[in-house]
């Protein structure tokens, strides 16, 4: 099976990704390349070099004006005239300190209006042009140095493969939960997607996560949560084999779209797996039917929206308590790889290291971030 096998075409979540305003595309990767990309500032390299070039061309403008204003004081070996080309050849060659002397200026006025106010435009128009090649050298260094020290550093970490609706959805909540941003890795095939979640804060690694070299730049292979999102069965099938293969330990949770592909992503490595359009058939029935348990429904599966449903641990004082005796309502009670629902006579009572599967009002504060 391959993301180019036949079969009906999906709708593609990246339909729906908004274009990042005021910068620029990432270029698209060589066979074989892929690049990690760090959050930037507001304005991108593009940006930067383009207001160089014209703050360089501006340095140009008015030396020209400087040179014609002061014609009269030039002497030209070619006719003793200088023109408004002229003037711009000798402005042109002058910044560049080429200097070709066939242009030079012999009065009193011009002299001193080169010596006070061309030369400094020269250095200026120097600066620029050199401080462009330095501060690209610098950025391709830095660029080099934050890469390295954060693979170093980089451990526990989550990977959300595909930054679409359901990949941005699972960033926001995790953020919610209390995740870092910087313990989020995004990962993508396409640049623009890409630009917008770093110009986010994500780290992000454009490529197809099909491709084991991908993952790799992403760390998977030291992630504690595995997130699949992507945009059709056959790449998240692919998608989890190869985390899987990288990563015996890690939690991977994914999305398909069609229920039948459910078992194949269970037996290709997935932990758990989420049916998004079977999801969102049964809440549309719940909301036809039952319109205030849809809304409930939608509220609980919205992070920060009124009623939360959180996994945490047993604090120490509801250790030897029934799961009703809890602040919180207790949904579940998870203990030894086991769900036992909050009435089951062998949940109460509470033990420590139990973890209880709640209902909680999201004024209450943010949960701790489940571990996998």
């Amino acid at each position: 099976m391959s993301p180019g096998d036949g079969g009906d075409a999906q709708p593609a979540d990246h339909a729906d990704h908004p274009d990042p305003v005021a910068a620029e595309d990432l270029p698209p990767d060589r066979p074989g390349v892929h690049r990690v990309a760090f959050p930037r500032p507001a304005a991108g390299p593009l940006m930067q070099v383009t207001r160089r070039l014209l703050l360089a061309l501006l340095v140009l403008a008015l030396t020209v004006v400087i040179v014609y204003a002061d014609r009269g004081g030039y002497h030209d070996n070619a006719d003793d005239s200088v023109s408004f080309l002229d003037s711009l050849y000798y402005a042109t060659v002058t910044l560049s300190t080429t200097g070709y002397g066939d242009i030079v200026p012999y009065s009193t006025g011009a002299r001193l209006s080169n010596t006070f106010l061309v030369t400094p435009l020269r250095v200026i128009f120097l600066i620029i042009l050199v401080g462009t090649t330095l501060e690209v050298l610098t950025e391709r260094t830095r660029e080099q140095f934050r890469l390295t020290r954060w693979r170093r550093t980089l451990r526990d970490h989550v990977v959300i493969v595909g930054y679409g609706t359901k990949g941005r959805s699972a960033a926001r909540t995790l953020l919610g939960r209390g995740v870092p941003q910087q313990r989020i890795v995004v990962v993508d095939p396409n640049p623009k997607v890409v630009n917008g979640a770093t110009d986010e804060g994500y780290v992000a690694v454009v490529g197809d996560a099909t491709g084991s070299d991908v993952l790799r730049r992403a760390e998977a292979q030291r992630a504690r949560q595995i997130v699949v999102a992507a945009q059709r069965d056959d790449t998240a099938v692919l998608v989890t084999l190869t985390a899987r293969q990288l990563n015996p330990d890690a939690h991977i949770v994914a999305s398909v779209r069609e229920e039948e592909n459910a078992p194949l992503l269970r037996q290709s490595g997935a932990d758990a797996v989420i049916t998004s359009s079977g999801a969102a058939g049964r809440l549309l029935g719940l909301s036809v039917l039952s319109p205030s348990v849809g809304q409930v429904m939608d509220d609980l599966i919205t992070y920060g929206s009124g009623l939360d449903l959180i996994e945490r641990p047993v604090g120490a004082a509801e250790t030897g308590k029934a799961p009703r005796e809890v602040r919180d309502l207790v949904v579940s009670v998870m203990r030894d790889a086991r769900m036992l629902d909050h009435d089951d006579p062998e949940a109460a009572p509470l033990r420590a290291g139990d973890r209880l599967i709640t209902i909680r009002r999201s004024t209450d504060g943010p949960a701790a971030a489940p571990q996998g």
